[in-house]
């Protein structure tokens, strides 16, 4: 990412504290799609030199010996449509959207829009209607039903995780029993930022950080950031959301919450590139205005940041969605480019917070942010960041919500947990909220963000 200046200073307008819960309506884009209504990655796939990288970076194809992998599920299967009629083949749906195969391809084989447009493909006209099916739809679209459960937190939580209602739903709507949901917060993200003041308050205690400072150490006239907190850190582990405001502020950025809906991931692996369409129009609107106004957008979530950065311009074609890639960092990634963190670490100790085995999550690695929490800790006294290498964690989000899938996910894990537990820590880190779950759910480990190891330090 380049470290020029980025955003002028415009007219205050964004649209910050709309009650979007109960609103329920960078990457170069590649081109491989023609401009018909009919799909054809021909071109795409005519980059594949059918070396088998992608099937080696695969982790479903290196647990389950019938899956064809990302080799089949990209290229060979848009060679074979280009001959006629041939229907999508159902093991799309095994794919678990990692994005390994991209990052691992020296070819530049777009394999993730092929497979997204794939699978959408074979949801919307092939697949048949089924109890799985509609389970599906109902995990792509979380941001509704962790909305509902908002209402009331504490009643969602005893039923959520009561035996025999974990049990019912493994037989009705095939979701694993062995998963424990997680708990929904009795405040949202959004109501805590409204209560504690909004954009008005954020502004005053970045002012006052500033002043205490000595003035502002960004490369931009102006520290300000918009933030993407996506569905997770608003509705379940809001922590990490206010550990990455404090600590935004305590270094004098001014911080607005625009209006915003799913990122659209959880729909992208679920085939319901429809549904991610609707909430990518409503976020592309409101965080480009806050682009104009001047505000970069961060995120917490890894795989968030990776949606707004790369798979809504390479799915999409939407006004302003270029601006909206170009203007989106990792919260972390974002303090490493403007702020002089190592200085700011200088000295500093974290005996308080123990040490941790550290997972990068695949979308993190996708984006090339594999082990900035392990380069930033290094040197922090009193805490020690072990870096667990670089296999899949094997949740990949929803996939590992589905009773069908959930041994394989577990498989695919077991490296990731065995690599934890020969750490001398006890605790986990990393930016996923689901490779958050299955790190506790194979380990027993309590799981935390790396911003609320840099609040610790900073704060």
């Amino acid at each position: 990412m380049s470290d020029t200046q980025r955003g002028d200073t415009a007219t205050d307008r964004t649209e910050t504290d709309a009650d979007v819960e109960s609103d329920e309506e960078g990457y170069e884009p590649r081109d491989v799609f023609d401009s018909t209504t009919e799909m054809d990655l021909r071109a795409g796939a005519d980059n594949c030199t059918k070396v088998g990288t992608c099937d080696a970076e695969c982790p479903v194809a290196e647990v389950n010996d019938d899956f064809p992998g990302p080799q089949f599920q990209g290229p060979e299967q848009w060679r074979l449509s280009s001959k006629g009629d041939v229907e999508i083949d159902d093991s799309i749906t095994e794919c678990s959207n990692c994005l390994q195969c991209d990052s691992g391809c020296p070819s530049g084989v777009p394999f993730s829009e092929m497979h997204n447009t794939a699978r959408a493909k074979y949801v919307l006209e092939e697949q048949p209607l089924s109890i799985k099916k509609i389970r599906n739809r109902i995990l792509a679209n979380y941001r509704t039903s962790a909305w509902l459960a908002s209402k009331l937190p504490r009643t969602a939580n005893f039923f959520m995780n009561n035996g025999a209602v974990r049990w019912l739903m493994e037989k009705t709507m095939k979701i694993p029993s062995e998963r424990e949901f997680p708990e929904f917060a009795t405040q949202t993200f959004r109501e805590w930022w409204r209560e504690r003041g909004g954009e008005a308050t954020s502004k005053e205690r970045a002012r006052e950080a500033r002043a205490e400072r000595g003035g502002a150490h960004v490369q931009s006239d102006e520290k300000r950031i918009a933030y993407f907190h996506g569905c997770y850190s608003n509705y379940n582990t809001t922590q990490v959301a206010k550990a990455m405001v404090r600590v935004y502020e305590s270094l004098g950025y001014e911080i607005t919450v625009p209006k915003q809906k799913c990122s659209g991931t959880p729909m992208f692996a679920n085939g319901r590139v429809d549904d991610a369409r609707r909430h990518a129009k409503v976020n592309v609107e409101h965080l480009g205005n806050a682009i104009e106004d001047g505000y970069d957008v961060i995120c917490t979530c890894s795989s968030c940041s990776l949606a707004l950065r790369q798979e809504y311009p390479d799915l999409f074609d939407l006004e302003g969605i270029d601006e909206l890639a170009a203007h989106t960092y990792d919260a972390m990634e974002y303090l490493r480019i403007h702020e002089d963190l190592e200085a700011e670490l200088a000295g500093a100790n974290a005996e308080e917070f123990p040490d941790v085995a550290y997972h990068a999550p695949c979308h993190s690695r996708n984006q090339g942010l594999g082990r900035q929490a392990v380069e930033l800790f290094e040197d922090v006294e009193g805490v020690t960041v072990t870096d667990v290498g670089d296999s899949c964690s094997g949740i990949s989000g929803t996939y590992g919500w589905k009773s069908e899938k959930y041994e394989t996910s577990m498989e695919i894990g077991e490296e990731m947990f065995e690599h934890m537990e020969e750490t001398d820590a006890e605790h986990g880190m990393t930016e996923c909220p689901t490779c958050s779950m299955q790190m506790e759910h194979g380990t027993g480990y309590e799981i935390s963000h790396p911003m609320q190891l840099l609040e610790t330090v900073l704060t």
